[in-house]
């Protein structure tokens, strides 16, 4: 009976081969790829464990952007890995960490996006580790610790929810397009925010906020929602979430913003991006 092969990360996951629905990309994105499951695994758990817990919220840029020890946690726990597993790569977190590398590859960490959901108990929050190689996304994982689903992609070989592969939705009609979006912490910004949604509303089917960005951009690759766009966003939110929503066959794009910070995150089928970027430009969601 011949042996089984099997694909191994450095943090010990094994899968075998007949069940890798990476079997064809390149040994160390998988276990890159391992590895940020890994640990998005184990940070889902310190959120389980955090709801066992009394909170300690604090907020950081306004009073309604809230941070707890359990964002603070579970960041620590995917550094202290990485340092010990990966000590030569970069690493970029939400919560602080910037740490300089000598490797070529950054891990991109949002420890708990939806951090507001989870301190109302709110289902709907996340792990997000993207992984970057000489300065290109190559490596997506977000991990829906309020539901148990795992989302991961790499760049080049597709995307899956739990090791079912995903496809975004072919929505050709805006009219009927279900959209997501979110807003931002400061309270003017948030102002324009609701204007601009207020004109978006009767030219789609209907808007979704689900307060993830990552979340939204995985919904977007499984079909859950037609597009989705939101503004003032930094780097460890849409990272892994736009290699998974690009790897599903959507667009995702960095179009100049109207107002507020950075450059807006915009993501749709390609049939139907078009007409999506027109709206917002007319909306005064872009420039």
């Amino acid at each position: 009976m011949a042996a089984k092969h099997h694909v191994e990360s450095r943090a010990g996951s094994v899968q075998p081969a007949a069940d890798n629905p990476w079997a064809d990309a390149p040994i160390h994105l998988q276990e890159l790829l391992a590895l940020a499951s890994d640990l998005a695994r184990n940070a889902g758990q310190v959120h389980a464990e955090g709801m066992r817990s009394a909170l300690r919220i604090e907020t950081k840029s306004s009073p309604t952007d809230l941070v707890s020890q359990v964002d603070r946690e579970s960041e620590r726990m995917i550094v202290e890995r990485l340092s010990q597993l990966r000590p030569d790569d970069a690493v970029l977190g939400e919560e602080g960490t910037l740490g300089q590398g000598t490797s070529g590859v950054r891990w991109v960490i949002d420890p708990l996006d939806g951090t507001t959901n989870y301190v109302y108990g709110y289902p709907a929050f996340a792990v997000s580790i993207a992984v970057e190689i000489e300065g290109r996304p190559q490596i997506g994982v977000v991990y829906d610790s309020s539901a148990g689903r795992l989302y991961r992609a790499i760049s080049g070989f597709g995307a899956v929810c739990d090791d079912q592969p995903i496809h975004v939705r072919e929505q050709p009609d805006l009219s009927t397009a279900l959209v997501a979006t979110g807003f931002s912490y400061e309270a003017a910004q948030r102002e324009r925010q609701g204007s601009v949604v207020a004109q978006v509303l009767g030219r789609v089917r209907d808007i979704r906020r689900g307060g993830t960005a990552a979340l939204d951009l995985c919904h977007v690759a499984a079909g859950h929602v037609d597009a989705y766009w939101e503004l003032d966003l930094s780097p460890w939110d849409y990272a892994a979430g736009s290699v998974i929503a690009r790897e599903a066959g959507a667009d995702v794009l960095f179009p100049q913003a109207a107002h507020g910070r950075g450059p807006a995150v915009v993501a749709a089928h390609r049939s139907l991006m078009p007409a999506f970027l027109s709206l917002l430009r007319d909306t005064g969601a872009l420039a």
